[in-house]
């Protein structure tokens, strides 16, 4: 068994060549019309979700209602509430379950704010 050290280490001299890499090509995939970049159109991307294993396609689709949820807040100059942008910060560190539960809370949370901030008494006179 290799141990981490000596994996890593073989990893740092697998990366050394004596020819420089071609990065542009590697990065075209992530372009427009690449493999991995931006699909404009909503029924390609759902699917390709579609087309994802069970819990990749559930992960995948709450990144996106969190992705949809945060830019109509930026259209709309709505302030994330501060507990909220930590639990996101975090996400990182969780397990793949962890998350997605974690972002099924965080999008209700959103949803509940959007709602109590459309809650407009209005000004009596």
């Amino acid at each position: 068994m290799i141990g981490t050290s000596e994996e890593f280490g073989n990893m740092l001299k697998d990366d050394k060549s004596d020819q420089p890499r071609n990065t542009e090509g590697a990065l075209n995939r992530f372009e427009p019309g690449g493999a991995l970049g931006p699909i404009e159109d909503r029924s390609e991307y759902e699917q390709r979700l579609n087309a994802l294993p069970p819990d990749q396609n559930q992960l995948a689709k709450e990144n996106t209602r969190l992705a949809d949820l945060c830019q109509y807040f930026s259209l709309q100059k709505i302030d994330i509430p501060p507990e909220i942008v930590q639990q996101v910060a975090g996400l990182s560190r969780l397990t793949a379950v962890q998350r997605i539960r974690a972002l099924i809370d965080v999008n209700r949370a959103l949803m509940e704010y959007l709602n109590d901030v459309g809650e407009d008494p209005g000004i009596r006179q």
